[in-house]
């Protein structure tokens, strides 16, 4: 099954390096696998399509997510080119993947200039004292809409 795992964690490497040499995007690639088959791969596009959000993981994620039509991803397996960062590790709990592997971690992002740093110590902050400003504003409607979510019977929870 090591075997089984080392491919796949290739192939996301491979779609990473490929991104690199056409330069459509920065050096990551993932792919998600259900029952030993891949059901999505994609590579970094936060260049090429404008969006700072279009990490390798959020996009396999996003593909893999309309290919089984789930909002989760229970018994799916994410293989990434590198440790996911703040946003992608949200996005892995959020889609309830079973199981991640990456290759490179975090420190060798940063070594090649994708240093993730601040948002790992700006999570602990409080939001007030972060180094972007966060302001919670009060207003008596704000309850609003979870009241509203808490009265419905046949909501899908996630």
């Amino acid at each position: 099954m090591h075997e089984l795992h080392e491919r796949f964690l290739q192939q996301a490497i491979d779609l990473a390096l490929e991104n690199v040499k056409t330069g459509q995007g920065g050096p990551y690639g993932a792919i998600i696998v259900k029952d030993n088959q891949v059901i999505a791969a994609s590579v970094n596009k936060v260049t090429s399509i404008m969006d700072p959000t279009a990490h390798a993981e959020i996009m396999a994620v996003r593909l893999a997510c309309r290919k089984l039509n789930d909002f989760q991803l229970c018994n799916c397996i994410l293989y990434t080119s590198c440790e996911p960062c703040p946003m992608c590790l949200g996005a892995i709990y959020w889609a309830r993947l079973e199981k991640v592997y990456f290759a490179c971690n975090r420190y060798d992002a940063a070594a090649a200039g994708f240093d993730d740093k601040l948002i790992y110590e700006e999570i602990c902050v409080h939001p007030s004292d972060r180094s972007i400003p966060m302001v919670h504003l009060n207003l008596p409607s704000a309850p609003q809409p979870f009241e509203a979510w808490a009265e419905i019977s046949n909501k899908t929870p996630y």
